[in-house]
């Protein structure tokens, strides 16, 4: 392997893109000044469809909340939009579509375990015959829901009008008088009025008054339903869930074991990595995040509290014991702190669309990993440097232990993720690039925004460089105090176009450049 760091990510040695220019674009759920947030109210996860039309939110309440793009849907798809030269906006625009409750607080009597509606995960399914599909998950149960639109069926007209008399002279009556027919063996039985005896003839014609109803459908209403429920698989919570590219199976995984399964079956699954030891006084590291390769169906990858990266091949046995490749970053000869392994621990980890790389989150950093080369990240991005005379503090507070999820955008040019304050940061991963943004989860995200030129790091065995980017001095980008309350925890990125959503609390912020 010869040559520098674009070459050994595998992409093309070219001149990098131009910087983006973000805007505001919409905000759901704003909050007025000095409201306060409910907390079943934040948010606690986001996440696009495939196609990007559709966008879906989780909260602490249990809660799913779906929205639609709006200015594409009334007239098809974007790619027949462009070949048909139709005039469309900058920039995605949704709508609120509808929400449902997709978890109900519970209580475990056998472990003496409450559990909570929170939602952690969501992921989008294929979609079928204009239904949507979609996976949800709390800490102990997921849930498959197919969200369809249906006709509300109403009675335009009634099948008489009472205004208008009948053949023999007499008018229609909604009376409920009745008469008494005597049964053989002393019995009687109530018939209504307009019960037809044998002497009752139709006039020549009939009645022109007398008609069917007519049944309409003006109205479609959502509707969520349930399809299946995968519970009871985990004894510890569940932090990631990830389709197959086969559209059948799925993952999810807690913190010491993955289990497989089928869309269609949910009694059953397949537990195929399991690191739980014997004694759990040997265990000294959990999993973190899981997720299937993009169009590999047989490989995933799941990440560790320390640091490191798992790839296993399902082709290889049916309980994963060992890994096909090792991601980790070895350590510089340096101090070691109480605070070392909790800082390298991995909170979110994603494939890019192509599946020759992988983008992870730790406290401090963002990296990117060429999954032909497990002898280090072939990038490294400052988030969080500037708080490490901090740590203690940041322990105290337990703000050391917050979980950041991050994300690629569609063409795979950049990578994003959130920060303290309400920020969050974009950075360039394509070689030469100085490209690094901060921006503020507000109506002027412009605020936050901070560019930070690149500066190289150490040289992984002289096989390429790694670029450390984005490390901003002082306590924030824009040096003010830190407020470590308000969290950029949870972002997507459109999979097709440069608008990102991010959550802030109770309220969704999304952007477009």
């Amino acid at each position: 392997m010869n040559g520098n760091g674009a070459k050994e990510a595998g992409r093309p040695a070219a001149s990098p893109p131009p910087s983006l220019e973000w805007k505001f674009s919409q905000v759901f759920g704003e909050r007025t000044a000095g409201e306060e947030v409910q907390e079943v109210d934040i948010i606690s996860a986001i996440e696009f469809d495939r196609s990007g039309d559709h966008l879906a939110t989780g909260d602490r309440g249990g809660r799913v909340v779906l929205f639609e793009r709006t200015d594409v849907g009334d007239h098809g798809s974007r790619r027949d939009l462009d070949r048909q030269d139709y005039p469309i906006s900058r920039h995605p625009e949704f709508r609120y579509k509808t929400e449902f409750q997709s978890h109900e607080p519970e209580f475990d009597y056998l472990k003496s375990l409450e559990i909570e509606e929170k939602i952690n995960k969501i992921r989008w399914c294929q979609t079928v015959n204009g239904a949507l599909f979609l996976l949800s998950t709390n800490d102990k149960t997921i849930k498959f829901w197919k969200v369809q639109e249906k006709k509300v069926k109403r009675i335009s007209e009634m099948h008489m009008d009472a205004s208008q008399p009948l053949g023999n002279g007499s008018f229609a009556s909604s009376s409920s008088a009745s008469f008494r027919v005597f049964l053989p063996n002393g019995g009687c039985s109530e018939r209504p009025c307009n019960y037809l005896s044998s002497d009752f003839s139709f006039p020549p014609g009939g009645f022109p008054s007398l008609h069917l109803p007519v049944v309409t459908s003006q109205e479609t209403s959502l509707v969520a339903r349930c399809r299946r429920v995968y519970a009871h698989a985990h004894d510890y919570h569940i932090n990631s869930i990830s389709n197959n590219s086969d559209g059948e199976t799925f993952i999810s995984a807690d913190d010491l074991r993955i289990n497989l399964w089928n869309l269609e079956i949910s009694n059953q699954s397949f537990n195929i990595v399991d690191v739980k030891p014997a004694n759990m006084e040997d265990l000294t590291e959990v999993i973190t995040s899981a997720e299937f390769h993009p169009t590999h169906c047989n490989v995933l990858a799941y990440s560790s509290s320390k640091g490191s990266i798992r790839l296993i091949d399902l082709r290889q046995s049916a309980l994963c014991d060992k890994h096909s490749k090792l991601f980790e970053e070895h350590a510089e000869p340096s101090p070691r702190s109480v605070f070392t392994d909790i800082v390298a621990s991995v909170s979110d980890i994603k494939f890019a669309k192509d599946g020759r790389h992988i983008l992870s989150r730790d406290y401090m950093t963002l990296k990117l990993w060429d999954i032909n080369m497990d002898s280090g990240p072939v990038a490294t991005f400052q988030v969080h440097e500037y708080l490490r005379p901090k740590l203690c503090d940041l322990y105290e507070n337990d703000s050391i232990f917050d979980k950041f999820e991050c994300c690629w955008s569609g063409d795979g040019l950049r990578v994003a993720t959130g920060s303290y304050s309400n920020l969050f940061r974009i950075f360039a991963c394509v070689p030469g690039s100085t490209e690094a943004t901060t921006l503020e989860a507000s109506r002027n995200p412009m605020r936050g925004q901070v560019q930070n030129p690149a500066r190289p790091a150490r040289s992984l065995g002289g096989l390429t460089r790694v670029v450390r980017r984005g490390e901003t001095p002082g306590v924030d980008a824009n040096g003010n105090s830190y407020d470590f309350t308000t969290k950029l925890l949870h972002l997507a990125w459109h999979p097709t176009e440069n608008s990102i959503a991010c959550a802030a609390a109770n309220s969704l912020y999304m952007y477009y450049a």
